[in-house]
């Protein structure tokens, strides 16, 4: 069993209480090192957050805010850079430490970490924490990836989405933090860029935030205050300081329904991209990304691949920067251009990228990792059709092309994590969508949201919509994760869910679990 996570007043104790025991490998006392002047008292609100694990190594983040919610967006910090130190160990002590050093929290970036550390074994848990000049942060705990060549015995990781924290409290992260994951996963929506009022303010208990928040993101200080009060939720500090998390984006980071320049409001198109880049610059400030992801402008590398040995090779997509618009500015529809072969969600570039990685993919699990459901899901089932150009179905030409490679290049167990729509939905992936008895090539599980549009129900009306689909397997609306194992011979799928998250202090059901057994793709409900 892995370590417990110590609280901070049993850290502090058990390391000698002092920022004089935080010791930098050159052997100076640590706070002789900081530059920057006086550090504000109590600077980690935000907690501590790792992620994108290679074999070797993992970002480790952080952000100094000792007034996070300051309306600046500044989070308290005086507009100039401090140096921040970070310590790694194999215990949760620090007793054995493997990594010291330094990075800058720099005003530019909202005066956040994003610590590469490198030369670490494989596959194995770590702990980290930082300081800033006499304050000590929390204690995180990550792990690495196993080597590449290596043939782990599983991956257990867990998939969340949809965090809307004014619809309700993060019950969900709460439970999630308790699974001791190897990985988290999350599949977009991190944060809402609506204006927060009395009339969508869900989360009982709470004060309605500032002024400053009831009105939309536009500006880089609007998304930092949103990221700020996201993030000042224990229950997210708590699931970010248990393990390293991997990311897609969807629409809400920025707009919704935002397709590359194109805006459902109508905002034109350089406008747009302004906001973009501030929208993408908060994004990065506030998540564990490394040096390659800092937006360049209104554009920023998201899409990546990344391996767990040979069990499992993860594709994270990003569709939403590169893809066409809505044909002719519908979201609902069956019209001639959403069929247009050049049509795509994820751009000719990404494409191109995606199916270079399948083509010589040697793991036994293949996993698309994207904000949106790729399964075909008609909106009117009977007679005559109708498709969300929101999702997959807006580019079916990209989609076949994206289910023959998988044929061509004989990829092994395609998975499919998707989030968006805010219900658990499990689906066989099919060959023919109109032909049941057609081949299943894939499967797809829909994570549910973490908290947006309140508690949900184990049902509702758009249940009769999707469940008329033959290939949908499962239909649950109530908020949640999913959890899941990964063996050589067996994908376990749990769609995990809490009776409410108005009011704190849910407990944890299991709504449904699957078996996906390796070299048979398709679903079999065990609960």
């Amino acid at each position: 069993m892995r370590s417990p996570l110590p609280a901070r007043r049993s850290f502090l104790a058990a390391t000698g209480a002092g920022a004089a025991a935080f010791a930098l490998g050159t052997g100076h006392a640590a706070a002789k090192e900081t530059v920057g002047g006086k550090v504000p008292a109590d600077p980690f609100t935000l907690g501590v957050a790792s992620g994108d694990p290679l074999p070797d190594g993992v970002v480790l983040w952080t952000r100094l805010a000792p007034r996070p919610l300051a309306p600046d967006g500044h989070g308290g910090m005086p507009r100039s850079p401090y140096t921040v130190d970070y310590e790694v160990a194999e215990d949760a002590g620090f007793a054995r430490v493997v990594q010291r050093g330094q990075a800058v929290a720099s005003p530019e970036l909202g005066h956040s970490v994003h610590a590469e550390v490198n030369g670490l074994s494989p596959d194995r848990e770590y702990f980290y924490r930082f300081r800033a000049g006499t304050e000590l942060s929390p204690v995180g705990r990550t792990r690495t990836a196993p080597d590449p060549a290596s043939s782990p015995a599983e991956l257990r990781f867990v998939a969340a989405s949809c965090a809307a924290w004014y619809h309700g409290h993060f019950t969900a992260f709460e439970h999630l933090a308790k699974e001791d994951p190897d990985l988290v996963v999350f599949l977009g929506d991190y944060i809402y860029e609506y204006g927060i009022t009395g009339t969508n303010m869900l989360r009982e208990g709470v004060p309605l935030p500032g002024p400053e928040h009831a009105v939309e993101t536009t500006t880089l200080e609007q998304y930092r205050l949103r990221y700020s009060l996201f993030k000042s939720d224990a229950n997210l500090q708590a699931a970010h300081a248990a393990a390293p998390w991997v990311f897609t984006t969807d629409d809400h980071d920025v707009q919704n329904n935002y397709a590359d320049d194109w805006s459902e409001t109508g905002i034109a198109p350089a406008d747009f991209l302004r906001r973009r880049a501030v929208a993408y610059r908060a994004l990065y400030e506030n998540l564990p990304l490394r040096a390659a992801s800092l937006p360049n402008g209104p554009a920023i590398d998201l899409y990546q691949r990344r391996r767990w040995g040979r069990l499992a090779q993860l594709d994270l997509l990003d569709n939403r920067q590169y893809r066409d618009k809505y044909p002719a500015g519908q979201v609902v529809d069956d019209s001639p251009e959403r069929h247009d072969p050049r049509r795509s969600i994820l751009g000719d570039r990404q494409e191109q990228w995606l199916y270079d990685g399948l083509r010589v993919s040697d793991t036994t699990w293949n996993l698309h990792v994207t904000g949106v459901v790729m399964a075909q899901i008609d909106r009117t089932p009977g007679a005559g059709s109708t498709f969300s150009n929101d999702m997959w179905d807006g580019f079916p030409a990209n989609r076949d092309r994206l289910f023959s490679a998988w044929k061509r290049h004989g990829v092994a167990n395609p998975v499919v994590l998707s989030g968006d729509i805010h219900r658990h939905v499990a689906a066989d992936l099919k060959a023919t969508w109109e032909n049941p008895a057609s081949a299943t090539v894939g499967t797809e599980l829909v994570c549910g949201s973490a908290a947006s549009d309140g508690d949900g129900a184990d049902t509702d009306s758009s249940a009769k919509v999707w469940l008329a689909n033959p290939h949908v397997k499962l239909y649950n609306a109530r908020r949640g994760y999913l959890r899941c194992r990964m063996t050589p011979t067996a994908l376990t799928s749990e769609f995990m869910t809490v009776p409410y998250v108005t009011r704190p202090g849910a407990p944890l059901a299991t709504a449904a679990r699957f078996v996906t057994e390796a070299g048979r793709p398709g679903l079999n409900r065990e609960v």
